[in-house]
This record gives structure tokens, C-alpha cells and sequence, in this order.
């Protein structure tokens, strides 16, 4: 049996760049601050003394170049690991993933693949400015060519990044910084994977299926819980891989229980939770018991400090939403 160590989220994230870069000398992690600095959250701290500056470099601050960079080395067979320092400054970038990174396969009819990871923390919850705490998911989601993972635990942080790292096409791999810190896991020292697109059912239940991702899994397996001492006996799947869907997981959970939810920060309008809803009306309308529940982050930005709480979904908004799910009647 593999030795285990007991890892954070964000340590999860520094295990896992280490074992692939020891594992593969194609593999880079760039990015500002990244090198000597260790990263503003601290998920690369000690590789540039290990691996050097030639394997983990230091940028400008410049995302677009930081991103261009990444796609012109995977087009010539290197695994770039990108890192910007927050998702919400990925705009300036924007251009080079949605014009080249999701594209190259596409347009050069398969000559080239981009094996590479675009990492950034992402969503609210630590108090920071708007544009550091923005949960934009679904543009990238959207997307075809980008495949978009969403962590929840310390064990399939490493296993998701080794997985998304070893891809051979470009992955969006977003960590949700409110739990960088909030909990640990066992987590094997040795190297694994844990397979992009697959979901992950957290607590089994009859009732209602309740959707979700990141740092929201927690609450929501809070809010199960105390209405489970309701009675109202949920089922959880902690999605794992927003693009893409694992859809036959999602419909089998509606389809045992009639009942849905989903759960996830980001805004509500075409969020994650429309297009779950979207694919239950089509591939299982005939189980729907009740309408499915958006429980969500508001239509509005990213709110300062005073009304961040109040923003996104809490364990007491979860479960006022799937109780009304739990309790429709026709």
C-alpha cells in the first residue's frame, strides 16, 4: 500500500507539479511570480530550487504573452503548466485560449496537439477585490476544444492535475482558493490520476440529486446533512469536470430520484446549473417530479467585502433550495 501524506488543497497542487515535472522533463510550470517567489498562493514554492529557471520560470506580467508562450511550446511537443494568479486577470489572455489553445487540433486537422494545463485560483470567499474572485467557468466551458476541471478535495487535486497534465489536449484546470487551506486529505505520495470527466458521488441519497463543484461541495454536504435530520435524504455528485459533462452520471442520479438541484457560485444566468437543467428536461423529462433548483451566485459583479457572504450560496441557502425541491408538489 502507497505511503500517504496529509496534504491541503494547495499543497495537493505543489505535490502533484512536482511529481510531473520529475517525471517529465517536457513538462514547465510558468508563470508570474511562479519561480523564486513561489506563486502568490504559495503552489510552487520550492520547485525552482529543485528543477531550476529553466523548468519553472519567472514571467512578465503579461497573460497574453504567458499564454501565447504556452501554446507555441505544446504545439512543438513540450507540457507547458501555465499559471495565472488569478482567474479573474485571464482576460487579456482570453484571445490566445479561445483563438489558438482550443483551436490548434481543430485547425491543423490533427497535426498538432497542445498538451497543456492552464492553472488558476479561482472564485470568492477570501475577501479579495472582484475582479480576484470571479467564478467564470462557464466561458471557458463553453468553449469546444478546452477541457475545464474544477477540484473539490486535496486526493483529486493531484490526481486531476497529473491526469490533466499527461492530456494530450489543453485543459482549464480552475482551483477554488476558499478551500486551498480549509482541510486536509490523505493523499498518496506516490504519482496517480484521477480520470477528467468522470463525477464523483459524495454522500449516496433518494430523495433529490443535488449538482455541484468546488469549493460549493462542501456546503452542500453540509446542508445534506442537516436536512437529511429533516428527512429529506439527498444524493450529492461533486461534478469534478465541467467540460466535459459526465451527463450519464447527472441523468442516472436524476432518474433515481425525480428531484433536482444545482448548486454553484458563479452567476445564475447561462450558468453550469442551465445546461444540467437543460440535458435533465431532454434526457429525463419523464422522472421530473419538481421543478430543478438554481441555487447560485447573483446576476450582478462580483460584490466587495460587506456583501460577499451574502453572495454566495451558504449551507442555509442550500438547503432552502433543495427543500423546495424536496417539497413541490403538483
Amino acid at each position: 500500500m502507497s505511503d500517504t501524506q496529509n496534504l491541503t488543497l494547495v499543497q495537493a497542487v505543489r505535490d502533484g507539479l512536482h511529481g510531473e515535472l520529475r517525471a517529465d522533463d517536457d513538462v514547465v510550470v510558468m508563470g508570474q511570480d511562479v519561480g523564486k517567489n513561489g506563486g502568490v498562493f504559495r503552489a510552487t514554492e520550492g520547485l525552482y530550487d529543485e528543477f531550476g529557471g529553466d523548468r519553472v520560470v519567472d514571467t512578465p506580467l503579461a497573460e497574453s504573452a504567458i499564454v501565447g508562450c504556452a501554446v507555441g511550446m505544446a504545439a512543438m511537443g513540450m507540457r507547458p503548466v501555465p499559471e495565472i494568479q488569478f482567474s479573474g486577470f485571464m482576460y487579456p489572455g482570453y484571445d490566445q485560449i479561445v483563438s489558438h489553445m482550443a483551436r490548434f487540433r481543430a485547425r491543423s486537422r490533427g497535426r498538432f496537439t497542445l498538451p497543456m494545463t492552464l492553472r488558476a485560483p479561482y472564485g470568492g470567499g477570501i475577501r479579495a477585490p472582484e475582479h480576484h474572485s470571479e467564478s467564470k467557468e462557464a466561458f471557458y466551458a463553453h468553449e469546444a476544444g478546452l477541457k475545464v476541471v474544477v477540484p473539490s478535495t486535496p486526493y483529486d487535486t493531484k490526481g486531476l492535475l497529473a491526469a490533466s497534465i499527461r492530456d494530450p489536449d489543453p485543459v482549464i484546470f480552475l482551483e477554488p482558493k476558499l478551500i486551498y487551506r480549509a482541510f486536509r486529505e490523505e493523499v498518496p505520495e506516490e504519482a496517480y490520476t484521477v480520470p477528467i470527466g468522470e463525477a464523483a458521488t459524495r454522500r449516496e441519497g433518494d430523495d433529490v440529486a443535488v449538482f455541484t463543484y468546488g469549493a460549493m461541495t462542501r456546503p452542500t454536504l453540509e446542508a445534506a446533512e442537516t436536512l437529511a435530520e429533516e428527512g429529506i435524504d439527498c444524493e450529492v455528485l461533486d461534478l469534478r469536470t465541467i467540460s466535459p459533462l459526465d451527463r450519464e452520471a447527472i441523468v442516472d442520479a436524476f432518474e433515481r430520484t425525480g428531484r433536482a438541484a444545482v448548486v454553484h457560485e458563479a452567476p445564475k444566468t447561462a450558468g453550469l446549473a442551465a445546461e444540467i437543467t437543460a440535458i435533465l428536461q431532454k434526457e429525463a423529462l419523464l422522472y421530473q417530479e419538481a421543478p430543478i433548483e438554481r441555487i447560485t451566485g447573483f446576476d450582478v459583479p462580483y460584490p466587495l467585502y460587506a456583501l460577499e457572504d451574502y453572495y454566495l450560496p451558504s449551507a442555509t441557502r442550500i438547503e432552502e433550495g433543495i427543500r423546495e425541491a424536496a417539497e413541490f408538489e403538483p
